[in-house]
């Protein structure tokens, strides 16, 4: 008896299915040349290249960009005239998208009123915690708050009511826990008098050294012709009132030199023109007598927590809230688990997680009252990944812009197991990223370049780790470069002693760190190594200092406005052609008066996306037409500012354009490896690692015996580490001793000296783990670091 048997066919694919790509045809944003990529969703992808390749215009300019902008999209008219409105990018289909979360690496604001718990609503809970449970109770959470003042006030208030107007009096008051001393910011600014004037001189006599105050000015008639006191008086014989009128009088109206102006005391006046405004932003001789002028003190009411008394006198099991902020956040957590209260479950449940994801992504080393401003540009972008560990959200799209900057080799390994667990709860994962223990963990590489700048922009790879490492492309034969350990070292020529340093979680370090060499501070984040250089190397050392602060720039700053170099450059044309200075520079008397020297005009839509149109008369040159009749060897300004800066280093180095201020300015430009930028390049289009490699060109011009550089190879490819290892060896063959703060091994190996903080991070690090040579740290591997190290050389 024979059976039937029938053949089912498999079921056809369900339509939902089939979108598993995200499509990018004919990308052209920035320097991408027609870039057409198929990304895989629910996979970690990694896309690498050369700094400068095209990377971030890809991943966060087109496909972030585009997935904000279609999410903006969705909300009404009227919702979308209060967010920035961004335009479409370059790009001719992108489909396919989820929803974008970007995690990148702005530092967070440098507002003294932001702090680790404030940007990561830890505080929040915080002040809810004691508001419900604190003893004894003060208020409502606001009564916690260094960001409230307590306010009160009555008046007299008119009610319509029942046709007529009815007058009542009211009464209200708001308890905030703000320390009404400091304001919430935890230290206070005293002026130093001595730096403002000389009391044994009369202000005829010139007695006022702040800057802009000379004889003869306003700033200065303003004071020596108000009639308040004798101007030929020395200032140390005023009376009190007099004293009292000169330093700190309240603004008022008069007559000084026969015009209506209004006097105010020369302390609340310099507080209002130079301490109201952004350091940064200073022209360098009036930061300088601001840095020399202000001293900045702990606030002697609140002692630093911010918090008012009230706030501070109410406790849970004897801990105030200022006493939580202060602690460790490991330890926060462990105390935070200790507390068993049903009536608060919900709230303890969510602080709980948050402190935990602290500690999970390697920063318990922190504590909530940290100043926000005070993160490195690593640390900011693990804060801003805190609220999205523990989410619940799938099918999303994480971005995430070299999450390993600032990591130890050992917290790497630790990154790579949150990266993958976020694309295992069904998330589509992309990482702009050039350490190779990151690509090494793909499911998906895209390789940008094959060079930066105008000579990449192409994808040169697509496909798996293994592939890369065949391709032939730069990625792929720099991805198993090991630097090896130096064969000899240098001697130092001297040392720099440190002693007794303390700052932050240092225990008292003592150290010697050797002078006319290349010195390595190394150590796990968050063990002190910062806080022993930056704080305790002394500014009279002829130290030149590059930290990781981003340098600032509008669309009209470009490398030749920011290194200085257009000033010897308008200089040449003027001597040249007979004319002003001032007509050779965009943002003055050479400006297009279209366009006022943007080289496009901006219309604007409101809730729309503005749009950019080329200036028609200018044609985007951004100089006045009579202007470019002027020449220098045969070129105009806007043609100089065109040049790559290889270019332009030959043009301006000999024949009839040679300037050597400005020939010294672009070789160093070419030493840092950015030959290929132009010098007319908006500084908002470059990327982390070119403007890195920037603000090092133009330190390197400061007269100084000592190099500090904090993390260099942020943002450089494994072949510009190269590069920049050759760097560091002519500056220290040119007489220079260089302090190099780094976690990259090829920088630890080519050392002469390494000093490694530790063994951990927060309370559990700021000692010395191990001070010598590169090869007996290989050979101790008694530390962290030396095990990585070890590992990394093949030892």
């Amino acid at each position: 008896m024979s059976r039937a048997t029938t053949h089912t066919r498999p079921p056809a694919p369900h339509a939902a299915d089939s979108h598993d790509m995200i499509r990018v045809h004919g990308a052209r944003e920035n320097n991408l040349k027609d870039v057409t990529v198929e990304i895989p969703k629910r996979r970690l992808t990694v896309f690498t290249g050369v700094s400068g390749s095209g990377k971030s215009s890809l991943v966060f300019d087109t496909v972030a960009a585009e997935s904000q902008r279609l999410i903006n999209e969705t909300y009404s008219a009227f919702v979308q005239g209060f967010m920035p409105a961004a335009a479409r990018p370059d790009v001719d289909v992108l489909d396919g998208l989820t929803t974008v979360i970007a995690v990148d690496q702005q530092r967070m604001g440098g507002d003294p009123r932001s702090t680790v718990g404030t940007a990561t609503d830890a505080n929040a809970m915080l002040r809810i915690l004691f508001s419900r449970l604190g003893d004894p109770h003060i208020g409502s959470p606001k009564a916690y708050s260094f960001n409230v003042a307590s306010i009160s006030g009555a008046g007299a208030v008119t009610v319509e009511r029942g046709g007529q107007s009815v007058k009542e009096r009211r009464e209200f008051s708001v308890t905030g826990g703000m320390c009404p001393r400091c304001e919430g910011r935890g230290a206070v600014t005293d002026l130093d008098l001595a730096q403002l004037f000389d009391d044994s001189k009369s202000l005829n006599e010139g007695a006022l050294t702040v800057p802009g105050y000379k004889p003869g000015g306003w700033n200065h008639r303003l004071y020596s012709e108000s009639g308040l006191f004798d101007p030929d008086r020395p200032i140390r014989s005023y009376t009190k009132r007099q004293l009292h009128d000169f330093l700190h009088r309240e603004p008022v109206r008069m007559k000084i030199a026969g015009i209506n102006m209004t006097y105010e005391g020369l302390i609340p006046r310099i507080r209002k023109s130079m301490l109201a405004k952004d350091k940064e932003a200073m022209q360098p001789h009036i930061r300088e007598f601001v840095e020399r002028a202000v001293t900045f003190a702990t606030c002697p009411d609140c002692e630093g927590t911010r918090l008012s008394a009230g706030a501070r006198s109410s406790k849970i099991k004897g801990i105030s809230i200022a006493d939580a902020c202060a602690m460790q956040i490991s330890d926060l957590a462990k105390w935070v688990s200790g507390l068993d209260e049903p009536s608060v479950a919900p709230l303890l449940a969510s602080l709980r997680q948050t402190l935990d994801s602290f500690v999970e992504i390697g920063l318990g080393y922190l504590a909530l009252d940290r100043a926000a401003g005070t993160l490195s540009g690593g640390e900011a972008q693990r804060v801003k990944m805190i609220r999205h560990l523990g989410s619940a959200l799938t099918d999303v799209t994480y971005v995430f812009d070299e999450p390993t900057t600032g990591l130890h080799p050992h917290d790497i390994e630790r990154m790579n197991a949150l990266l993958l667990r976020l694309r295992d709860k069904g998330n589509t994962v992309l990482v702009v990223e050039h350490k190779p223990e990151v690509i090494a963990i793909a499911d998906h590489v895209v390789d940008l370049g094959p060079g930066a700048g105008a000579a990449g922009g192409t994808v040169c790879f697509e496909g798996g780790v293994e592939g890369l490492r065949a391709s032939g492309t730069v990625t792929g034969r720099h991805f198993d470069d090991r630097a090896a350990l130096k064969e000899s070292v240098r001697e130092p020529s001297g040392a720099l002693e440190i002693r007794g340093a303390s700052a932050h979680n240092l225990r008292g370090v003592d150290v010697d760190v050797p002078l006319g060499v290349l010195t390595v501070v190394t150590g796990v984040a968050g063990s002190g190594k910062s806080s022993l250089i930056h704080g305790s190397v002394p500014a009279s050392a002829g130290v030149v200092s590059v930290d990781q602060t981003p340098i600032r720039g509008s669309r009209r700053s470009n490398p030749a406005t920011y290194t200085g170099l257009l000033e010897p450059i308008r200089k040449a044309f003027a001597k040249a052609n007979g004319v002003k200075p001032a007509l050779f520079s965009a943002n003055s008397e050479g400006a297009c008066p279209t366009c006022n020297g943007a080289g496009v005009v901006y219309t604007d839509l409101a809730l729309m996306a503005g749009v950019a149109t080329t200036c028609e008369d200018c044609e985007g040159k951004r100089f006045d037409a009579s202007v470019l009749e002027y020449r220098l060897g045969g070129r105009d300004i806007s043609e100089v500012l065109e040049m790559p800066v290889a270019q332009a280093e030959e043009f301006f180095g000999s024949g009839e354009a040679r300037t050597p201020a400005a020939h010294r300015i672009l070789e160093r430009l070419v030493d840092v490896g950015l030959g290929y930028l132009t010098l007319g390049q908006p500084l908002t289009t470059l990327s982390g690692g070119e403007r890195q490699r920037l603000k090092l060109a133009t330190h390197m011009g400061e007269k100084g015996g000592i190099y500090v550089l904090d993390e260099p190879t942020a943002g450089l490819h494994l072949a510009d580490v190269e590069h920049l290892l050759g760097l560091l060896d002519r500056l220290v063959d040119s007489g220079k001793s260089v302090i190099v703060i780094e976690h990259h091994q090829a920088v630890m190996a080519h050392a002469d000296w390494i000093i490694d903080l530790g063994p951990g991070a927060g309370h559990d690090g700021g000692r010395i783990v191990f001070e010598g040579t590169p090869a007996a740290l290989v050979a101790d591997r008694s530390t962290l670091t030396g095990e990585h190290l070890a590992a990394y050389v093949g030892a």
